[in-house]
């Protein structure tokens, strides 16, 4: 089986839950509650396949079924090697630090998967236009005045929220009353996936305590000091003059000359990138370059090869956040990186190894929200050193790589479209007026449409935080149900009664409900049997292991829809590709008034169409609202 055991693209878990919040009282401090979290627990076995057999029943036909159940209940059976891998899960549990978890997800999902992350992992998201820093027109190729001071002004509330991370000033999230975990915070800054032969490392230090970040311009990188040598911050001013002293650095460096861009290299295939950094390595230089690279607290990218088409079509300006130019003028493999074009308009890319969105986003919020209004600035510090061109040593063969990773980049971002679409009829507060969750709205009206436009449902991915247990990342919500199909059925069927239909919808409504609650409480599918497919030595015991050789298996593991709720989406919208080829990637946010989402796919599928499917998701949500609307009026 080549399939990816489970696709990282699928988390930008990924997304902030709406129901998150700020502890209520006297804010707690950061870690204080990590001593209350449960850890993960190990499902039973026959319970996490009962679920799985009801996930696989809406997607098989009743033939398949059958066979699927036969395999699912041989697995189980004593004699069999189910309760084997379940045996060996059991003891990874026992021997693990915090969670059994942990370390198999973050290998299997991230770590060894091979092929370009840029696209595949990291995920993007737009900040909304800040009216503090109006767009200008700008001329290309050349850095502007707006463009330096929002950078410079982000980068100061990156800093400041670094430093109350590190003095756990950062007041833990709780859902309620239960704490949740904050053990990703940790991973925010100074954090950097770098490649190695089958399985990448994550570096990072916790407290952050790195004295510069890294700026990204023209291709070229740079370091930047932000705090002087005694680890006093520099204040707006001085960061605004050292951004401006490193354009006009790698300016005078590149009237000598183009120089080769190493950070394309973190747009390659891991394998290409695992390559030449093991080449780089072998010079001094080069490893005190990657050092500086690696421990910067960020990155600041400097757009300035920009288009004005890049601000006024929204196709282009999803483009440079998400991609770039076939990856130019980014380091892929930093954990955040601030992309601020020479417009003004801005953005983030974010490597999702070791942090899930729901962690980044709440920072990134925050950090979009100190950017308005009048900032109470500091005193500038002294001695602050000046920003220095990062210099290599690149021999041919790493060039060729770059070479080769430039037009393997630019291939496969020319194969990806990813469309913005906005229903502002109506958001999540006429949703509740049906007494309804909107996510759970939002993923039966989904159904729906799929179903509509292709006349039959597809196994769907949607992101729940596990992050009410000890170092927590996320589980598999699988949205497609045989009540969310029965509902897609009904609602297209013109000789049913509307009261019927809406039977139908709240019974899906109600299933859906069930199995966000269940996959919050560890009460999955997925993750467990990732744990239980990696406990498999042997290729004998491959063959054995029936209830993953069991052609259903794939099947609902191919997400044709891969969803993430992002709410609230007001100043913080963005999106990810899909996870197989014939399918699309649903990035959603629920507002009071409105439905924000965004859909990719990959232009060489034959099956999707991603502006197609907008307009029936489209059609969906304003037909449900219709018969939201007749329903309340004639009760």
């Amino acid at each position: 089986m080549t399939m990816r055991l489970l696709s990282a693209r699928t988390a930008l878990a990924r997304g902030l839950s709406p129901s998150v919040t700020y502890s209520t009282g006297a804010p707690l401090a950061t870690f204080s509650n990590q001593h209350r979290l449960p850890r993960l627990p190990v499902p039973a076995l026959e319970d996490t396949v009962a679920r799985y057999l009801k996930s696989v029943r809406p997607l098989v036909s009743a033939s398949d079924y059958a066979e699927t159940e036969r395999a699912a209940s041989t697995f189980v059976k004593s004699t069999e090697l189910g309760p084997v891998l379940q045996s060996r899960l059991l003891k990874v549990d026992a021997e693990a630090s915090h969670s059994w978890l942990e370390d198999i997800w973050l290998k299997k999902a991230y770590l060894e998967w091979r092929d370009p992350s840029y696209i595949n992992v990291n995920w993007f998201a737009l900040f909304a236009d800040n009216p503090d820093f109006p767009l200008v027109t700008a001329p290309r190729g050349r850095p502007t005045p707006v463009q330096v001071g929002r950078a410079a002004r982000l980068v100061t509330h990156m800093l400041e929220i670094n430093e109350a991370l590190n003095k756990e000033q950062i007041p833990a999230d709780m859902q309620k009353d239960t704490p949740f975990c904050m053990n990703q915070y940790k991973w925010q800054f100074g954090t950097t996936r770098i490649p190695r032969p089958g399985c990448d490392i994550v570096v990072n230090q916790y407290p952050s305590t790195a004295r510069h970040i890294l700026v990204m311009y023209r291709n070229q990188t740079v370091e930047v000091p932000v705090y002087n040598s005694d680890g006093v911050r520099a204040n707006i001013g001085q960061i605004t003059s050292q951004l401006v002293l490193a354009t006009e650095r790698i300016d005078k460096l590149l009237s000598g000359g183009q120089q080769p861009s190493v950070a394309n290299l973190t747009a390659g295939h891991r394998d290409d990138w695992t390559e030449a950094r093991a080449m780089l390595e072998q010079d001094a230089g080069n490893r005190e370059s990657l050092a500086k690279v690696d421990s910067a607290l960020f990155v600041v990218c400097l757009d300035v090869d920009v288009d004005a088409r890049d601000t006024t079509e929204v196709g282009r300006t999803i483009a440079v956040f998400n991609h770039s130019d076939a990856g130019a003028n980014r380091w892929f493999d930093k954990s955040i990186q601030l992309v601020i074009m020479n417009t003004g308009r801005t953005g983030v890319n974010c490597e999702h190894t070791p942090v899930d969105g729901m962690t980044a986003g709440r920072l990134l919020m925050e950090v979009g929200e100190k950017e308005r209004g009048p900032i109470k600035d500091i005193t500038p510090c002294a001695n602050l050193n000046e920003p220095t061109p990062i210099q290599w040593n690149v021999s041919p063969d790493v060039a060729h790589i770059i070479s080769k990773v430039r037009r393997d980049a630019g291939a496969l971002a020319s194969d990806l479209r990813i469309l913005f679409g906005e229903n502002e009829g109506y958001g999540a507060q006429w949703i509740k007026t049906l007494g309804v969750s909107p996510d759970a709205y939002f993923q039966v009206a989904l159904q729906a449409a799929y179903y509509r436009h292709y006349g039959h449902p597809t196994a769907t991915y949607e992101s729940s935080s596990l992050r009410k247990f000890l170092h927590g990342r996320t589980e598999t919500i699988r949205s497609c149900t045989e009540d969310s199909l029965a509902f897609s059925k009904a609602f297209g069927d013109k000789d049913m009664p509307l009261k019927k239909k809406l039977m139908y919808f709240q019974q899906a409504i109600a299933t859906q409900v069930e199995l966000s609650r269940a996959a919050a409480a560890g009460k999955g599918v997925d993750r467990h049997l990732l744990g239980l497919r990696v406990q498999i030595q042997t290729p004998e015991e491959a063959e054995r292991a029936w209830l993953f050789q069991d052609k259903s298996y794939v099947k609902s593991m191919s997400f044709g829809l891969s969803t993430s709720n992002v709410s609230p989406g007001e100043r913080f919208r963005g999106g990810f590709a899909p996870v197989i080829k014939d399918g699309y990637g649903i990035n959603y946010a629920m507002d009071k008034n409105d439905l924000k989402f965004s859909v990719s796919e990959w232009l060489s599928s034959p099956v999707t169409d991603a502006q197609a499917f907008r307009q029936t998701l489209y059609k969906t949500l304003e037909d449900l609202y219709e018969a939201g609307e007749y329903a309340k009026n004639h009760q």
